[in-house]
């Protein structure tokens, strides 16, 4: 490996250790309350090392998002190859549970964390976020031009799709379900995501 080579080797891992540290405490002490400073301590670098690589801790918080949501709509994509549109809305529903469930401190971040996503929107910095979220509204839209579900405002049915998903998800990864043996958890998320998509299906 050239000089070349290994410095952006060494870019790449600097990079992927601050995002890792700054994860671990924007979750384990809220966004609000960790500093360039704080994530610098806890690397054991100077905070001019980390302004090598973010301007501030708003941009750090926005890789991560990114990094979330890139792997969100990569799964989504997968699902193209599938012709039937309600098929594939069933499939973007399990892969998003899944994906939250096997995800959790990506999800947290993304979703449930209290963060600045406004001024990011604001700044049109939300791209792959809107993208995920074009992705499920344009295959909600393809269920209702086809009848296969009833019509309805596309933005309303698309929220309350969402709405399902994430409430499956926020409860089982916030640890909200104690009341339901652990065992079972599989047949209720499953059994509440069936119910869900016969609601909405066109009689």
């Amino acid at each position: 490996m050239g000089i070349t080579e290994r410095r952006e080797k060494e870019k790449k891992e600097m990079r992927g250790l601050i995002l890792e540290t700054a994860m671990k405490l924007f979750l384990e002490e809220g966004f609000e309350n960790v500093s360039l400073r704080r994530i610098a301590d806890k690397i054991e670098y100077s905070p001019a090392t980390i302004y090598l690589y973010f301007k501030d801790k708003d941009e750090i918080l926005y890789a991560l998002h990114n990094e979330g949501f890139e792997k969100l709509y990569a799964l989504q994509q997968t699902t193209l190859d599938i012709k039937d549109p309600l098929k594939r809305l069933w499939k973007q529903g399990e892969l998003y549970i899944n994906f939250g469930l096997e995800n959790p401190e990506y999800y947290n971040l993304m979703f449930i964390m209290r963060s600045p996503a406004k001024k990011i929107c604001e700044e049109n910095q939300w791209e792959t976020g809107l993208r995920s979220y074009g992705f499920l509204k344009d295959n909600v839209s393809e269920c209702m031009e086809a009848g296969l579900m009833p019509m309805a405002e596309v933005e309303i049915a698309t929220f309350s799709f969402w709405a399902h998903v994430h409430g499956v998800v926020s409860l089982i990864i916030r640890e909200r379900c104690v009341i339901i043996p652990e065992e079972f958890l599989p047949h209720i998320i499953k059994g509440s995501f069936d119910f869900m998509m016969e609601v909405f299906k066109k009689k």
